[in-house]
């Protein structure tokens, strides 16, 4: 099936008789006839359901969907993106180690990977991408376990160069994980391009709808784990799982294997299968969405590029914009999403104005559904973030975050527009 058909069908498939969409299993619990039938399961000699913590129906084909869709050979539904972040990162770090990452990633990241992750002893070293690759390379250490990336960063809207980090991820034999979430699978497809991992928050454009909290890490089964020295929880038998040798044992599926079985065994952030539903639901119609996004995004950022009261704007698909080129090496017909980050002139308190003045584009603390949307990152989202910590993440005091949403292109320019205008006064 082609990625289009594959967002409407794939992960569910009825058998004669069966409900034609896919089913809510909303029960914590799955009856077997037999001791040994369950042994089986709990020992992964069959596939099947016991404790929707570990595995259900409705997340199981979810799961399947998304797999499907960026080509990876299995994947596992979490709560959060959040959740799906530190899931996927524990799964190959403990105390000591250490990773590499963008330093202009989303917020909630950022402070995961510079606060919370050291208090465990993982270490985290930013690199802003402009440094040369003997630069990047001697930040790699013996306990370098991950490089961790954005497709499109939240809010800087940079674009991951995944040609040069893959090749200097090879070399070392370290994982490359990468948020694909505002591009999604139907712009980009992070293991095409050297990606290992993919992760994703599925709150935002998966569900599109801002109704389904959750997360989703794809395992892209590229990544040989088997005899690498820097992942010894694969290679050594595990003794809370009767001995298995991941690497060995689960092959291509080692990492998403290790991360239901270990990670979500004993943190427990499991998806709801409500939620899972409702972000089958919006999949649904993501190759149709994205369309449009892109489509209005862009007819915006040429708005905001020609406007005086603008002093600059980032987006990718704008063929002015720095990360054009990457944009067409890596995205589906150029398509960027519907994420813009512009600097207004006046700063903080243009930016308030700016937003006061909006009648169709809402305050929240939200991107990528399908209704626009506005932020100033400095006083919300990244308000904890000291000035240099601002400066890194590429955010300044004037910069607004746009999320286009699908509504007709002419009545969001119209309100940018007029709000633009009222923030100079």
């Amino acid at each position: 099936m082609k990625l289009d058909t594959k967002c409407v069908q794939a992960g569910y498939r009825p058998k004669n008789g069966e409900p034609r969409t896919l089913p809510i299993a909303q029960s914590t619990t799955f009856l077997y006839e037999t001791a040994e039938e369950m042994g089986d399961l709990f020992d992964l000699k069959k596939e099947g359901f016991f404790y929707t913590r570990l595995a259900n129906p409705t997340l199981d084909a979810l799961e399947k969907k998304v797999a499907a869709l960026d080509g990876g050979v299995g994947a596992m539904a979490c709560a959060s993106g959040m959740a799906a972040t530190t899931l996927a990162v524990l799964n190959v770090c403990n105390a000591g180690d250490n990773i590499l990452s963008m330093s202009t990633i989303y917020g909630g990241t950022y402070n995961l990977f510079n606060v919370t992750l050291p208090r465990l002893g993982i270490d985290c070293r930013f690199f802003h991408g402009d440094e040369t690759d003997a630069e990047l390379e001697a930040m790699i250490d013996d306990h370098t376990r991950i490089i961790f990336l954005e497709t499109v960063a939240n809010p800087a809207i940079t674009v991951a160069d995944f040609d040069r980090i893959a090749a200097i991820a090879a070399k070392f034999g370290i994982l490359v994980m990468v948020d694909n979430t505002l591009a999604t699978p139907v712009i980009c497809r992070p293991l095409e391009h050297g990606a290992n991992i993919v992760i994703y928050s599925s709150t935002k454009y998966l569900d599109g709808h801002a109704v389904a909290l959750g997360g989703i890490i794809v395992d892209g089964g590229n990544f040989r784990f088997e005899g690498n020295p820097r992942y010894p929880a694969f290679n050594t038998p595990d003794a809370s799982y009767h001995g298995l040798v991941f690497a060995k044992d689960c092959g291509k599926s080692a990492f998403i294997v290790r991360a239901r079985v270990v990670g979500m065994r004993d943190i427990g952030a499991q998806m709801a299968p409500m939620n899972a539903f409702l972000t089958n639901l919006g999949i649904e119609t993501l190759h149709l969405r994205m369309v449009r996004h892109s489509a209005n995004a862009l007819a915006v950022a040429k708005l905001l590029r020609d406007h005086p009261a603008v002093e600059w704007v980032k987006y990718a698909g704008l063929d002015t914009d720095p990360n054009y080129p990457r944009a067409v090496r890596y995205f589906k017909d150029a398509m960027a999403g519907g994420m813009i980050s512009f600097g207004i002139k006046g700063g903080r308190a243009a930016a308030s104005k700016f937003q006061k003045a909006l009648r169709l584009l809402a305050i929240v603390t939200h991107v990528a559904d399908s209704r626009s949307c506005v932020l100033h990152p400095a006083s919300t989202t990244h308000r904890q973030l000291s000035d240099s910590d601002l400066i890194a993440a590429g955010i300044s005091d004037n910069l607004i975050r746009l999320s286009i949403g699908i509504e007709d292109a002419e009545d969001i320019a119209d309100d940018i527009r007029n709000a633009l205008e009222e923030s100079q006064k």
